[in-house]
């Protein structure tokens, strides 16, 4: 009993004890505690970083000079892109739906590299339509936005965070290509595959890119080129009306794409405008969202710019805990600017909504719709 009331007493002391917080608590008052704290360190080296080619435009001629400068210098920082090869597309399999059909598509971006994508065709529309590529974020892959459910069946109710929209775009009337982005869904590997749907193949694939000197973006950005090669195959589409849009991850590739894809005429960017300060720099993502010293040259809402004057629309919830809805405001904000030396602010839009991270497209689709002609 003596024993045990000894214990006790230990235990009692232990909890009443403060928890270790390091070798340094013990010298509170001696030091400075940003000199060794990483994210106040790197933040002051953000504020010393030139960004050489931030947008400092006056005028049309200046703003597209600036983005001529930018685009290049964005395409070698991504790590470049390949020689087009024969696509070799297959459709797999083809469903019939109340207003869409949806067939499944498989193509080549490079050699030995395959693409899935869910084609829906609106049913009892004129043709050809415009065209949605539709890039999903961190999940399942394409089944997360064309209605497939996590055991392979269709859904019966939208799915929650991205809400099918490949399946919204389709209902709407446009042509919905939703494609599945590197390391997610079978675009994995087999390590991956064995511990479940949602788990991806991101990290070792960005980390592989890296040590190539590329990017995941880069290769992203790369399959929704040859996403927009494939739609000006089809018939069912009209090749001046391709559009982009994409959530988190896919937000990431709809604003990178976009801007170096002179093809695609509009996009809605979802859960992703920021800046790279107060997100990608400051927060812990997956390291698919890191380009090399691209901080050097601009932010994300001059890489965002590059799609002027073409229409872009962005869209946050409030309690979005990854993308700062402070930091969106600002950013889009940054955009508006270049929209405005262009004479193009009625080409841009946006909407805040009282919500965390997912997708809206309440305000989004309608602009899709007018711009596009849906």
């Amino acid at each position: 009993m003596a024993a045990a009331a000894l214990t006790t007493a230990k235990r009692a002391r232990a909890q009443q004890q403060p928890a270790y917080r390091g070798a340094l608590e013990k010298f509170e008052g001696r030091y400075e505690p940003d000199s060794f704290d990483s994210l106040a360190w790197t933040r002051k080296r953000y504020e010393e970083l030139p960004r050489q080619l931030g947008f400092r435009a006056r005028n049309v001629r200046e703003a597209q000079a600036w983005q001529r400068k930018l685009r290049a210098k964005l395409t070698e920082l991504l790590g470049g892109f390949p020689r087009r090869t024969p696509l070799r597309p297959e459709i797999l399999e083809q469903r019939e739906f109340p207003a869409y059909v949806r067939e499944t598509v498989i193509f080549e971006s490079r050699p030995g590299l395959g693409v899935l994508g869910y084609f829906l065709i609106p049913k009892n529309r004129p043709q050809p339509r415009p065209a949605l590529i539709c890039v999903p974020g961190h999940g399942r892959g394409a089944d997360d936005i064309a209605g497939i459910d996590e055991k392979g069946q269709d859904r019966t109710e939208k799915g929650p965070y991205q809400f099918d929209f490949a399946v919204q775009a389709a209902e709407r009337g446009f042509a919905a290509f939703a494609i599945e982005p590197l390391g997610f869904g079978c675009r994995r590997d087999r390590a991956s595959r064995r511990r479940g749907l949602g788990q991806s193949s991101c990290q070792p694939a960005a980390g592989a890119a890296l040590l190539m000197g590329e990017t995941m973006i880069g290769w992203r950005v790369y399959d929704v080129m040859r996403a927009v090669d494939y739609l000006e195959t089809r018939t069912e589409v009209d090749p001046r009306r391709i559009g982009l849009m994409g959530i988190s991850g896919g937000g990431t590739i709809t604003t990178f794409g976009s801007a170096l894809e002179p093809r695609i005429s509009a996009a809605l960017i979802s859960g992703y405008l920021n800046t790279f300060r107060d997100s990608i720099f400051s927060l812990s993502h997956c390291i698919d969202n890191y380009v090399p010293g691209i901080l050097h040259w601009c932010e994300m809402y001059d890489v965002a710019g590059l799609i002027a004057p073409r229409p872009l629309f962005c869209e946050s919830g409030t309690k979005d805990d990854i993308f700062p809805i402070d930091a969106f405001r600002f950013a889009f904000g940054e955009v508006q600017k270049v929209y405005r030396v262009f004479g193009a602010e009625d080409r841009i839009g946006h909407e805040i909504f009282e919500a965390g991270h997912q997708f809206s497209g309440k305000l989004g689709f309608p602009f899709l719709e007018k711009h596009l002609g849906a």
